[in-house]
């Protein structure tokens, strides 16, 4: 073993005492695992769209069996991971706490009690894509690759986490769905029925966005902040509107900015591509870019200009 590593070693150990670096979790209580949470997560999408994901289904007899293993199994791993987010943040003393742990059952069965609600939603966004999308071919098509339909079907099961108040997860479970399709929804987000997002790659939507019913998107949108109000001690002043209300029937177009929690976009507006909005626009609206100007030259007259060099 090489003996000039124990000095970077011992450099690297010192960082893990330090109270101004606080990139470590040295605890005999765990955090929650964001690889079982991948997984937990594939199991959820099983029982939101049998058939598609997990294992394939024969008939009603087949699903109702997965569906009692797929449930059961569903509740342990959720409740544990819930149980340990609770713990993390609870300061009641001991390695264990029967309080989370109670509390993290009940959520738990709350949760999954919001399924067959969870899964009407989504059928709507399945819908909204189909008929939003004249490209689409089937349904199947949809679910099985939309990058869309996948960011706001793991949105839609994060955002029933969020609004229980367990925390970590939801935003673990995004992020998730982030990274796997460059759509980037935070849970916290209020979003309605029928929503679609068309291509999808770099959509951001901030925590207090508010997006009515029949809503679409394009890639490149954003609904996010102006700015980030600090008190007079300089600290970030969190939980306020930072995010735009865009209104039902709404659609914005690629690469479209819409900023600031004072932003409404009325109703049955639309937004054109590459705007920069910071203000409320009435129902109705169409709100459009200046064009770009450019000179075509005709191919025709390039032709006869290399034509009239070449006779020289």
């Amino acid at each position: 073993m090489d003996t000039d590593l124990e000095g970077i070693k011992q450099a690297i150990l010192a960082t893990y005492t330090r109270e101004d670096i606080r990139l470590h979790h040295v605890n005999p209580l765990p955090l929650p695992s964001k690889e079982i949470l991948e997984g937990l997560l594939e199991d959820l999408l099983a029982l939101l769209y049998p058939g598609y994901f997990g294992s394939t289904v024969t008939d009603i007899p087949d699903v109702t069996e997965q569906v009692n293993k797929r449930v059961d199994l569903i509740f342990e791993k959720l409740r544990q991971q819930i149980y340990l987010s609770f713990r993390h943040f609870c300061d009641r003393p001991g390695s264990e706490c029967s309080h989370c742990d109670e509390a993290a059952r009940g959520t738990t069965r709350t949760f999954l009690e919001r399924i067959p609600r969870l899964r009407e939603f989504l059928h709507n966004d399945v819908e909204a894509a189909y008929d939003g999308d004249p490209a689409a071919k089937s349904i199947d098509e949809i679910i099985f690759s939309y990058p869309g339909v996948y960011a706001i079907t793991v949105y839609r099961i994060a955002h029933e986490l969020e609004q229980l108040h367990v925390p970590l997860l939801p935003r673990i479970l995004t992020e998730v769905a982030h990274s796997r399709t460059g759509i980037d929804v935070h849970p916290g987000a209020k979003i309605g029925d029928h929503f679609f997002i068309d291509h999808g790659t770099g959509v951001v939507i901030g925590e207090t966005t508010e997006i009515g019913n029949r809503v679409r998107l394009y890639q490149g949108v954003t609904l996010g902040a102006v700015n980030f109000p600090r008190d007079a001690e300089g600290r970030l002043i969190r939980g306020q509107k930072r995010h735009p209300t865009v209104e039902d029937d709404c659609i914005i177009y690629a690469s479209a900015t819409v900023l600031g929690g004072e932003t409404v976009v009325g109703r049955g507006s639309i937004i054109g591509s590459n705007v920069r909005l910071m203000e409320s626009v009435p129902s109705g609206s169409k709100v459009m870019a200046e064009p770009a100007r450019h000179t075509i030259t005709p191919r025709l007259t390039l032709d006869k200009k290399a034509a009239a060099g070449k006779k020289k």
